[in-house]
């Protein structure tokens, strides 16, 4: 369909090629209307930009019945609209007749009520962009300033007036959301940008390298993935935190660094010690002095410890070679001993048929005895010579235990008989029984003059030295024993 010309006249401006145009017809009932030429499209900038959910605006023919009851055409074919203010001249459609004059400019109306409907739709249903709600107002605006339609001017008018507060609304909610969004991507890349300084600030000495550098990486993914997102922080916040995100990272990486660094040259120094030790070792694995060499292989064993960790390949191939030359040795000292052990089992069975007659001294009655009957026993324990390893703790022990409670018996039978000890017991319990009768006799003295006090005192006293006069006693019926 045609629009109306830009220019100050009210006639359509032509096509660059125009075709005939058709005669009017006589009549609608004889000869078919005339076919309008194909008129350009509205200009972009009257058609908000609608998103791909938005509603689809209804097709603008026919005319609403409602526009044109606002129109009428002169007999010139001029179009006039009514206003408020009184009729005001629209435009002409040359070569048409009124009827279709006056539609055309009637959907010139419609077009501009579905631009405000969708843009209504949008405004409640759909996420318009902020940046297009203030211009797409300000068209439509436009659009209904005098517009050279015909339909209900004023209804239009208020229209567009009343989306002014729906396009504020919308924008103070499409604002808030948009703080609220920044807020969480600036707590999120805040949260990430602490932990990567936590990171970096471990000690040393407590980092776990491998885990705490895969999550770096991480930290780093995941804030290359935020900033990909829709939402943007303010310069400022993105810049302070790249900053102290940077700092981190690049902190981590010179520790790190530092930290291998002087790793290479212990593990080297450690693999020098290592070598060292691994040929001592395979110096020793064929020696058959056997007790001297287990300890040499102990203090060995002992330095390896010491000498801190190689590289973990060195330090497999150096510990392969040292436990070889280890394992050497003590296969070879058990094999020994296990021929060893064959020789000796008839010397267990012998100490423990000693040891079985020296337990049946126990108790002892007499001492005397005792004491000769266990020489002899010891004398042929000694010369039955050595039994095997596993067993010698055992035989040892028993044996042991028996010499123990003879020399028990020794000593008890001495205190018994000690002169001295005799005599201290003897005047202990003189001077208990000496401090008894004073005390009585104090207790009596208090208990005539009516001192309950000192009597109480008194007794006291003689209650606990009649038990120390009982223990004294005690033991010197022990040396009268």
């Amino acid at each position: 369909e045609p629009e109306p010309a830009a220019s100050e006249t009210t006639e359509p401006e032509p096509d660059p090629e125009p075709e005939p145009e058709p005669e009017p017809a006589a009549s609608e009932t004889t000869e078919p209307e005339p076919e309008p030429r194909p008129a350009p499209r509205p200009s972009p900038a009257m058609i908000p930009r609608r998103p791909a959910t938005a509603p689809s605006v209804p097709a603008l023919a026919p005319p609403s019945a409602d526009a044109l009851a606002f129109g009428r055409v002169d007999d010139e074919g001029t179009v006039y609209v009514r206003t408020a203010d009184g009729e005001r001249a629209v435009g002409s459609y040359p070569g048409a007749g009124a009827d279709e004059a006056l539609a055309y400019f009637a959907r010139k109306y419609d077009e501009i009520i579905g631009q405000v409907t969708l843009f209504e739709q949008r405004l409640t249903v759909a996420d318009v962009p902020v940046s297009e709600v203030d211009s797409t107002l300000a068209k439509l605006r436009t659009a209904t300033t005098d517009p050279d339609v015909v339909g209900d001017l004023e209804a239009l008018a208020a229209r567009v007036a009343a989306l002014t507060p729906v396009a504020a609304a919308r924008k103070a909610e499409a604002d808030a959301a948009r703080n609220r969004a920044r807020d969480e991507a600036r707590a999120r890349r805040t949260a990430l940008v602490e932990e990567a300084e936590q990171i970096a600030a471990t000690d040393v000495e407590k980092v776990q390298w491998r885990a705490a550098g895969q999550r770096m990486k991480d930290i780093f993914e995941q804030w290359r993935t935020d900033q990909k997102a829709d939402v943007r922080l303010d310069r400022k916040s993105q810049d302070e935190l790249w900053k102290r995100f940077t700092h981190a990272r690049t902190a981590f990486d010179r520790k790190r660094r530092q930290h291998f660094a002087a790793l290479d040259e212990t593990q080297g120094e450690a693999k020098g010690v290592k070598e060292k030790l691994v040929a001592e070792a395979e110096a020793l694995q064929s020696s058959t002095d056997w007790a001297p060499t287990a300890t040499a292989f102990k203090r060995l064993m002992d330095r390896w410890r010491d000498a801190g960790r190689a590289g973990r390949k060195d330090d497999d191939a150096l510990w392969a070679r040292f436990k070889a030359a280890q394992d050497a040795f003590f296969t070879a000292r058990h094999a020994e001993s296990a021929e060893q052990d064959k020789e000796f089992s008839a010397n267990l069975e012998v100490k423990l048929a000693l040891i079985a007659e020296a337990e049946a001294l126990l108790p002892v009655t007499d001492l005397a005895a005792a004491k000769e009957g266990l020489r002899g026993i010891q004398d042929r324990y000694e010369a039955a010579g050595k039994v095997p390893r596993a067993d010698v703790e055992r035989v040892e022990r028993r044996m042991r235990a028996v010499e123990q409670a003879v020399r028990e018996a020794e000593d008890a039978r001495w205190v018994k008989r000690n002169p001295e000890g005799e005599a201290r017991a003897r005047s202990a319990v003189e001077q208990l029984e000496a401090t008894i009768a004073d005390l009585t006799a104090r207790r009596d003295k208090a208990r005539a003059a009516g001192d309950a006090r000192r009597e109480a005192e008194a007794e006291a006293g003689i209650a606990a030295r009649q038990e120390w006069l009982e223990q004294a006693r005690g033991a010197l019926r022990d040396f009268a024993g």
